[in-house]
């Protein structure tokens, strides 16, 4: 019985997302996915006329798998904002810490095809969703919520990505990130109410 078309295409998706995390998004390319995958080195460009498809379809992916992890993580977490921003962003960082190759591609909007394949109705909902968290949690401020919660984004993108390479660790001399995540919302949302 021959594998269907969306098989095929899912099977090129799941051996791209797996050399993702494993080697990171510089060692994707068509070639590769499909020797992973056991088909001919042709094949995906049947569902991915371009390098940058297979990245935006394998991005997809990625922001399906945090975008999972962040509604289980906010089921738990309870009704206040700000402890749902903790979690939110306690779960980014760990994503991240994870995952760091797709957390690396997943950000990539100018390598990936941003308006094609879907991956801004996958992406954008989280930001929404970070949006309007902010929008309950934070001090009487003149920032518009989504100029705040964009601030806080590229704080906690920061901490991944410094924390990452390591200069945070050796530069502020903490050895868990909560201590920058804190220090972050804080900055952003005014001191946590005691």
């Amino acid at each position: 019985m021959r594998e269907g078309e969306a098989g095929l295409r899912a099977r090129l998706v799941a051996a791209g997302v797996d050399l993702v995390l494993r080697e990171g998004q510089s060692a994707v390319s068509l070639r590769e996915i499909a020797r992973r995958a056991g088909v001919s080195h042709g094949a995906p460009r049947r569902y991915f006329p371009t390098h940058v498809d297979l990245l935006s379809a394998i991005a997809r992916e990625g922001f399906a798998d945090l975008t999972a992890r962040v509604e289980e993580t906010l089921r738990a977490a309870g009704p206040d904002p700000r402890t749902r921003l903790v979690a939110l962003a306690r779960t980014y960082l760990d994503f991240a810490a994870a995952h760091h190759g797709m957390f690396e591609l997943m950000f990539r909007h100018d390598l990936l095809a941003s308006g094609r394949l879907r991956l801004r109705e996958t992406s954008l909902p989280l930001f929404t969703l970070l949006v309007d968290l902010v929008a309950q949690a934070r001090q009487p401020t003149d920032a518009p919520a989504p100029v705040l919660a964009g601030a806080l984004w590229a704080n906690l993108h920061g901490i991944a990505q410094l924390w990452a390479w390591g200069s945070l660790p050796l530069a502020t001399g903490v050895t868990d990130d909560d201590t920058l995540l804190r220090a972050a919302l804080d900055a952003h949302l005014g001191p946590a109410p005691h």
